[in-house]
């Protein structure tokens, strides 16, 4: 049984920084492509960052050089690191686990099978 739980948002103040965690339980971070996903009120959820098994990593126009995703994978737990946070950063944000190691499209969300319950970010 897989389980991915999001931990780590909250409300900070625009230029200020969060870091979520994803752990997952039941799948092997290493092994498989990891990504985080956020959805703000009135909009479709958009992918943010994700993360191959080999380390290969890709971000979204608006969060690069702010954002970097990791993977713990002793712990099997995934990580997003968010400074220089704007307002417009604001949702719930999605950790996800796909059976594939990598992904043609890190950002395709049918091809995650998992998804954790999501953790909210407001930025003030």
């Amino acid at each position: 049984h897989v389980q991915l739980v999001e931990s780590g948002g909250g409300s900070v103040q625009a230029g200020g920084s969060l870091r979520l965690s994803c752990a997952a339980s039941g799948i092997a971070a290493s092994d498989h492509c990891m990504g985080w996903f956020r959805q703000a009120p009135g909009k479709e959820r958009e992918g943010v960052a994700a993360i191959d098994s080999d380390g290969s990593t890709i971000y979204a126009v608006s969060v690069e050089g702010r954002f970097a995703i990791s993977k713990d994978n002793a712990k099997t737990t995934l990580h997003l690191q968010m400074n220089n946070l704007k307002p417009e950063d604001t949702g719930m944000y999605y950790c996800a686990a796909a059976y594939a190691a990598s992904l043609d499209d890190g950002f395709g969300q049918d091809e995650y099978n998992f998804w954790g319950q999501g953790t909210q970010v407001t930025v003030s």
